[in-house]
């Protein structure tokens, strides 16, 4: 009986009239914030336009969603072949962050090469951004009890010191199931935390990104494992494959860009174009004696 009186949170934060606003859209809307303003504080304090970062999140976060989408769609087209126009109906999820990240990618690169800055340095702003919106947008699966491991006893969720209401909310039809999305919740908030210890190491640009890159992929590949609903290619999940190959060429291209002298530059250096070809500050030329 105190099983059958479980229910699950309603996925509605707000209705307004015909406007309703789902936890879902309004926890990535978050995560979206928080990642900006994150960002912002950083690309400010690097010498770049205050208007940068906002001019990038316009075009990287339609985009991002969109691709994010197309992807998951792409694995999962029988949950909408009966009905395509569901396709459109993100409210209800169903999104899946790699194709966000490289249809997000693909938008930095573009902007970065209009705009005249540095791709790399761009990027290592923004990944412990991007880790940041990552880590809050899970939550919002955990409302619409998606992004759920295998079936567990309660005892097991209780003996990890949870909340009452994340136990309530991975009982599902009937079962309990482990709280993955809470996994990679805590691991990019972890990641997060490293990204912004690596921005004091000053590593060479581009690695910081490439950091993040290898950090998400480690513990997004590890908690796959665990996970439920996998997108599947020829029965292996996508996500473990991709985040395979990702740490793989991530460290390939850290490791090539040094070997060929294509990572001189540091994080701190100077990030506007203006400084391209200027002389390190505090040199000077000394006048020789005659």
């Amino acid at each position: 009986m105190m099983l059958l009186s479980i229910q699950p949170m309603d996925p509605v934060f707000l209705e307004l009239g015909p406007l309703t606003i789902q936890w879902y859209g309004l926890l990535i809307g978050l995560g979206a914030l928080f990642g900006y303003l994150l960002a912002n504080h950083e690309a400010k304090k690097r010498g770049l336009p205050d208007d940068l970062i906002a001019d990038l999140l316009l075009w990287m976060l339609p985009m991002g969603i969109i691709g994010a989408r197309i992807y998951y769609v792409i694995f999962r087209w029988e949950q909408f072949a009966d009905n395509p126009v569901s396709v459109f109906f993100i409210w209800e999820g169903g999104i899946a962050i790699h194709g966000g990240l490289i249809a997000g990618t693909i938008t930095g690169l573009v902007f970065a090469k209009k705009k005249g800055y540095s791709f790399w340095k761009l990027a290592d702003i923004a990944g412990p951004s991007v880790l940041l919106a990552q880590a809050i947008g899970r939550w919002g699966n955990f409302v619409n009890q998606e992004v759920y491991g295998h079936e567990v006893s309660r005892q097991f969720l209780e003996n990890l010191f949870l909340p009452e209401f994340i136990i309530n909310q991975m009982f599902i039809n009937g079962a309990y199931y482990q709280p993955t999305f809470l996994y990679e919740s805590i691991w990019n908030l972890l990641g997060v935390a490293f990204l912004l210890y690596l921005r004091k190491v000053n590593l060479r640009q581009g690695e910081i990104f490439m950091s993040y890159v290898i950090w998400y992929s480690v513990g997004r590949f590890i908690i796959e494992y665990m996970r439920t609903d996998q997108l599947l290619f020829f029965g292996i999940p996508t996500a473990m494959l991709l985040s395979a190959a990702l740490i793989i060429g991530a460290l390939a291209l850290i490791y090539y860009r040094r070997k060929n002298g294509l990572a001189e530059a540091r994080y701190l250096d100077d990030p506007s174009p203006k400084s391209k070809g200027k002389s390190n500050k505090g040199t000077t030329k000394k006048k020789s004696k005659k």
